[in-house]
């Protein structure tokens, strides 16, 4: 035996430490006393009651097996909800290439966004229409900075109605809303978009300036996509 390795022929000597490195470098230890394992007793950790280290360990594993199956519980909804948000991106995308109108087709985005993702607000506007779309009542003529803001936005952006002036273009001009998302609308990789989406809730933490922006991304690259058709093109990059 190495000189250094513990032994337990005089327990008053061994440290803690020296227990526990014993019992690691001996895992046939309870093979050899199995009677210990019913013998030794610890305390419940929930009552504090004696208990065996059987009954211990099978208290530990009870308790495993709960958090295990717990987390499976959970990856089982977030999948579930996965699963419904790609069924709803599907139903969204199948709509906007069936629809052939490009005159109703920006509202028609603006409702299939409300009633398929359950946005109690949803407003558009679009400032470079084609040119026989020019009367649309969807087209906006806003000033250079408002124009300006949104080809800054590179990624969708959330947080209160005060965010930004495209809070206007939801009903009611946004008197309800008390968070929102913006959404530029772009022609590819083009620097300048050509319009906004924008998307509202009375719930202030609906579109929280915290919220992840992945989904709300993906929103707005289809929109852009199916809207192109709608506006004049001046050499952008598609």
């Amino acid at each position: 035996m190495n000189p250094k390795e513990p032994t337990l022929g005089d327990p008053a000597a061994l440290t803690e430490e020296q227990v526990i490195g014993y019992l690691k470098t001996h895992p046939d230890f309870f093979e050899q006393a199995p009677h210990l394992l019913s013998e030794i007793n610890v305390p419940h950790p929930q009552s504090g009651q004696a208990i065996s280290l059987i009954e211990r360990q099978a208290s530990v594993l009870r308790d495993r097996i709960k958090s295990m199956e717990l987390k499976l519980a959970d990856l089982l909804r977030h999948g579930q909800e996965n699963d419904a948000i790609s069924a709803c991106m599907q139903r969204w995308v199948r709509g906007l290439f069936l629809h052939a109108d490009p005159a109703s087709l920006p509202r028609v985005v603006v409702d299939s966004i409300g009633k398929i993702f359950t946005v109690p607000l949803v407003g558009i506007g679009v400032w470079r229409p084609a040119a026989l779309l020019a009367g649309q009542d969807w087209v906006v003529s806003p000033t250079a900075d408002y124009v300006e803001q949104i080809d800054g936005l590179r990624l969708p952006i959330c947080g209160p109605a005060s965010l930004s002036g495209a809070a206007r273009l939801l009903p009611e001009a946004g008197r309800d809303a008390q968070s929102i998302a913006v959404l530029p609308l772009r022609v590819g990789a083009a620097p300048e978009a050509f319009g906004v989406v924008v998307l509202g809730s009375p719930d202030p933490r609906r579109f929280a300036p915290d919220l992840g922006v992945a989904f709300l991304e993906r929103i707005s690259e289809i929109a852009s996509a199916a809207l192109s058709k709608c506006v004049e093109h001046h050499g952008q990059s598609q």
